[in-house]
């Protein structure tokens, strides 16, 4: 893997959407053990009886691991509420050095059978709010040695497999790569970084939960592999990553890791959404 020492995360402030579970609260939980700032942007204030963490206890485990973080109770919808992330982060850390764009909704039907309030929703948190959040930070992140924005999409597949399965859905998760691809270019004589990040197999959360049941979970592996992956892609030097869209095992591999399976999800574990 990357030499952290001399590419460190140490003192790097980032900015998360989402991050109260799963995926996210891996990803932030890894990067505040290595002694990162994380604000956590999120709308868990209280506990859902359907769904473990808050973003407060989210907080409470990034700072078990190392880290120091501090919970931004709000919607990334709102533009006031992202401002508001942001300006969280500045002043109490200095700055801004990553953010991740983690929020997503999810609604896996066919046209006919999605409410328009839920494509709507889609359209709001996963384009809209990866778009806000980045366009916020993007002054301060401009200021940073080491700037970097890690969106969690997949890489584009043109597979009719893919395209006709949840066109709405799908259209959201391709917009925001084509977002972190077009701000790639848009900002390539700078240093900033901007880089796409997707598992190649079924990660165990509590989306895969919904759709796929305990099935499914067994089947899965853990969200540490991504957390694993993206502090890697964040050790890179920026040229290493911008503008492209990883998969989670594939960096982990690249990096000189051969045997995935401390990460679960038994030999064959189940390819993601969007990978073939």
């Amino acid at each position: 893997m990357s030499d952290a020492n001399s590419r460190p995360l140490v003192g790097r402030t980032l900015v998360m959407s989402g991050g109260s579970r799963g995926i996210g609260l891996a990803i932030a939980t890894a990067v505040g053990s290595h002694g990162a700032n994380v604000v956590l942007l999120a709308k868990t204030d209280t506990p859902d009886p359907r769904l473990p963490g808050t973003v407060h206890t989210a907080v409470e485990q990034i700072e078990a691991a190392g880290g120091n973080a501090v919970a931004v109770v709000g919607d990334v919808r709102r533009d006031e509420d992202v401002q508001r992330a942001v300006d969280t982060a500045v002043g109490r850390f200095g700055g801004i050095d990553v953010v991740v764009n983690n929020a997503s909704a999810i609604e896996l039907v066919s046209t006919e059978e999605l409410p328009v309030k839920r494509f709507d929703l889609m359209q709001q948190i996963n384009v809209r709010g990866t778009f806000l959040l980045t366009q916020a930070s993007l002054p301060h992140l401009r200021k940073s040695p080491a700037g970097r924005v890690l969106t969690l999409a997949p890489p584009l597949n043109m597979s009719p497999r893919w395209l006709g399965a949840h066109p709405a859905y799908t259209m959201t998760k391709y917009s925001m790569t084509l977002l972190s691809m077009g701000w790639a270019a848009e900002y390539a004589e700078t240093d900033l970084a901007f880089a796409c990040l997707w598992p190649e197999t079924f990660i165990a959360t509590a989306a895969m939960a919904r759709f796929h049941g305990d099935e499914g979970l067994a089947a899965a592996r853990s969200p540490q592999i991504m957390a694993d992956a993206a502090v890697e892609i964040l050790s890179r030097k920026p040229g290493e990553v911008t503008g492209r869209c990883f998969l989670d095992a594939d960096v982990l591999r690249e990096s000189g890791m051969a045997d995935l399976s401390s990460y679960g999800g038994g030999e064959n574990p189940p390819l993601d959404l969007f990978v073939d």
